[in-house]
């Protein structure tokens, strides 16, 4: 929580807070203790009268104390800035704690302070504990009470207490507050960890040192998790033999395994920082590749599969399977996707184009059957068979039925682990094409 989003919280809270220059005159004020700043200038006002030296009251930097305004009772924390900005002036808090004529709601930060999920504490400087909320007490499976009056080293294991001791007298030389994290050992015995914000503070006539944390200690495991399973990935990644590569939300390549440079017959130098559709050939899998990438990039979808025709360094292709899975985002890395090659097919040469019917032809040639065969089996004329195979030889390079047959599946018109002979995009089992 930034300066600004506290000073949001007390908007809504019966608490009044103020900056002051050297002659008392107020440069920043907020919060919810009083309908307009008018109201909020006469309390500041009242109260300065009090602070004067004939007024009999504390003066700025005295600590906490009790105030009435217009019938409504305030708890008043004033100190001077001092040294701290070079500027002199003062700053100040006022917490409505209820009594006679007070509105409803008052005492509401009181409660908000010792029942906040976040854990909240006061210490002296000598490390004995002078106020601390249920939360933070949680934290060492105790209460408040049985906290307030102890020393911390009653509480930590000997060498964080000398850390904690050693922050607070920097936070108090210093007289500066300071973000950071921390590690504590829970009542358990296992470590955990904190964030949040400790601060010099007033407490009466004490100087102190307070601090307002939020339990991280789930939040750390599953960073450790996931950076452990990352790690886990990338073990996988290059000693699986599998060709894998991570891709980030615009398709570009950002690692890759040395078996997915080697299916490209490329250096996996040569595939990181390229578009993966580079390596794709123009094909029907490529525009169902690219709908089934819009939904896992869009977060409709965590994990798909689709085919799709390799373009390998030497310009010849190969039709695989892909196995797409999103990768979340690591404090090291963007979010992307995981893509895992598999059941590769024959790498061959780019064909022309074919019909249905002069794949279901080669198909029917590879089963065996004759001229004959074949147009009946298509219910087609002898002689429209005898055009098809003649524009075949043609269109393949191949004089013979044979050499037909062999060219079709060299060039992946046919697949190498079906029988019968069938097209590998095939759209059932018993369909040729």
């Amino acid at each position: 929580m930034d300066e600004v989003d506290f000073e949001t919280l007390l908007a809504r809270l019966p608490v009044s807070w103020w900056e002051t220059d050297a002659d008392s005159g107020r440069l920043r004020s907020g919060g919810g203790a009083f309908a307009d700043e008018h109201m909020a200038h006469r309390f500041l006002k009242a109260l300065s009268a009090d602070d004067a030296p004939s007024g009999g009251g504390a003066r700025p930097g005295a600590g906490p104390r009790r105030t009435r305004f217009e019938g409504r009772t305030f708890d008043v924390t004033w100190s001077a800035r001092g040294g701290d900005s070079g500027r002199g002036g003062s700053r100040g808090v006022a917490v409505e704690v209820g009594g006679g004529g007070a509105p409803a709601g008052a005492g509401a930060y009181a409660s908000f302070a010792d029942l906040s999920p976040a854990a909240m504490f006061v210490r002296d400087a000598a490390g004995c504990y002078v106020w601390a909320n249920h939360a933070y007490a949680h934290l060492y499976g105790t209460t408040p009470d049985r906290m307030v009056g102890r020393h911390l080293g009653e509480f930590d294991a000997p060498d964080d207490a000398a850390r904690f001791l050693a922050l607070d007298d920097e936070i108090l030389t210093g007289g500066r507050s300071l973000r950071h994290t921390l590690t504590y050992r829970r009542p358990d015995g296992s470590p955990g960890h904190a964030a949040g914000y400790r601060f010099p503070v007033s407490w009466g006539a004490l100087r102190c040192v307070a601090g307002t944390y939020v339990d991280v200690t789930e939040y750390v495991h599953a960073l450790d998790g996931r950076r452990r399973a990352e790690e886990d990935l990338r073990a996988l990644r290059d000693r699986s033999g599998l060709p894998c590569v991570r891709l980030s939300a615009d398709g570009v390549v950002g690692e890759a395994s040395t078996a997915a440079a080697e299916l490209l017959r490329l250096r996996p130098s040569d595939l990181v920082g390229t578009p993966a559709d580079a390596f794709l050939a123009e094909s029907p899998e490529r525009a169902a590749l690219h709908a089934v990438w819009r939904e896992l990039t869009a977060g409709r979808r965590r994990n798909a599969q689709s085919g799709a025709v390799l373009v390998d360094g030497d310009r010849r292709l190969r039709r695989v399977w892909v196995h797409l899975s999103v990768a979340h985002r690591t404090r090291e890395r963007d979010a992307g996707v995981w893509a895992v090659v598999t059941r590769p097919g024959l790498s061959h040469e780019p064909h022309p184009v074919l019909t249905p019917a002069q794949v279901r032809i080669l198909a029917l040639l590879a089963a065996g059957h004759d001229n004959a065969g074949v147009a009946a089996a298509l219910r087609l004329s002898r002689q429209t068979v005898d055009y098809h195979l003649a524009r075949l030889r043609r269109l393949l390079g191949a004089a013979t039925r044979p050499a037909l047959v062999a060219r079709a599946y060299v060039l992946g018109i046919l697949s190498p682990h079906s029988w019968p002979p069938r097209s590998p995009t095939a759209a059932h089992p018993l369909s040729p094409a």
